[in-house]
């Protein structure tokens, strides 16, 4: 059985979305970050960064959201969440927009955090984060002219790319960052209603009693 190990709030709901999406079955192992579970040799020995998600499937041991969601789509491709490699336009997309995703609309958000709380104190460059909330910005207007007139990022159906923009969409949301674009509103709205990200989310919560 699948184990994935996750910390509610996290890049991990992406992972457990992605499961939830695909039907699967699988074990959902609370690391509480909190307590710094994260840097135990136990979990060092599943992941040596110390960060969730990571995934473990029989031998293979896989890191990376965007790696993992990706993964889960191959393993069960009656979810539909990647394209298969018969469709090599829409693949070619799929991959653009994941890493569109991360690169691009994830990594000032990352920036962001990163020189408010994460990092110590004396390593932070409070003047950086006006850069990246323009850095946002740039990216959402980018995506928002993409959807213009399309329900989800590739070939009108969703996807797990549509699971690494709109996680990162929720993140701004929950930073206070206008989208800025009624398209953009719509599209993390619907992505937001669907049920197997309420049931993550649910898992995920349950796992932290």
């Amino acid at each position: 059985m699948i184990q994935l190990y996750g910390f509610s709030g996290t890049r991990s709901l992406r992972a457990t979305w992605a499961l939830e999406e695909a039907g699967a079955d699988y074990t959902f192992i609370h690391v509480d970050l909190k307590q710094g579970a994260h840097k135990q040799p136990e979990y060092l020995r599943v992941n040596p960064a110390g960060k969730v998600p990571a995934l473990v499937d029989g031998d293979l041991v896989l890191t990376e959201s965007a790696a993992i969601c990706t993964y889960i789509g191959e393993k069960f491709p009656a979810s539909g969440l990647v394209p298969p490699a018969t469709q090599v336009a829409d693949r070619a997309h799929y991959f653009q927009w994941c890493f569109f995703a991360m690169s691009e609309l994830e990594s000032p958000l990352w920036t962001m955090a990163k020189h408010t709380f994460v990092l110590p104190e004396e390593r932070r460059m409070p003047a950086i984060i006006d850069t990246a909330k323009w850095e946002f910005a740039r990216a959402a207007e980018l995506l928002a002219q993409h959807l213009e007139g399309r329900e989800y990022a590739v070939g009108n159906r969703f996807t797990a790319a549509d699971i690494l923009l709109g996680s990162s969409l929720n993140w701004a949301r929950s930073n206070k960052l206008p989208l800025e674009s009624p398209v953009l509103e719509d599209y993390a709205d619907r992505l937001s209603a669907r049920p197997a990200l309420m049931r993550a989310r649910e898992r995920e919560a349950q796992a932290a009693t």
